[in-house]
């Protein structure tokens, strides 16, 4: 890991941490901040959120995501990402692959962010060939 890395955390890894559901995961990002850069993309700012509306009771868990929130910068999905998206989604066409909607914004937003995305979904495999992809929660089956 070098000072001048950018890694771009998607929806599963952030909902592991907040939620305290891997510890190698919330270890990973406390180290990782002490070296580099963490961001997180708009996209996933918008689909935490969205979970918390359905749990209002959830207070601890909406006080633990405010926390990442503030430890990371958000980064705007922006015409840059948009342009990447254009690019990947045409490249998993022509290979004759797929990902989820949410799933393809946020990998565009870390192409266009030159970032490696920490992921835990293994949809992201079908991206790999032109994204470097990580798991920190490597203590979850």
């Amino acid at each position: 890991m070098t000072s001048s890395q950018l890694y771009l955390l998607d929806t599963s890894i952030t909902e592991f941490i907040v939620r305290g559901r891997s510890q190698a995961a919330r270890e990973m990002l406390k180290e990782t901040l002490e070296h580099t850069r963490v961001v997180i993309s708009a996209v996933t700012e918008a689909e935490i959120p969205c979970g918390l509306e359905l749990k209002p009771e959830a207070s601890r868990l909406r006080a633990s995501v405010e926390r990442l929130f503030e430890a990371v910068e958000i980064r705007s999905w922006d015409s840059s990402a948009a342009r990447a998206y254009a690019r990947l989604r045409a490249r998993l066409k022509i290979t004759g692959k797929a990902l989820r909607e949410m799933d393809l914004l946020i990998a565009s937003h870390a192409l266009a962010e030159g970032a490696v995305l920490v992921s835990h979904d293994n949809a992201f495999q079908h991206v790999t060939p032109f994204l470097t992809v990580v798991d920190w929660a490597v203590d979850v089956q």
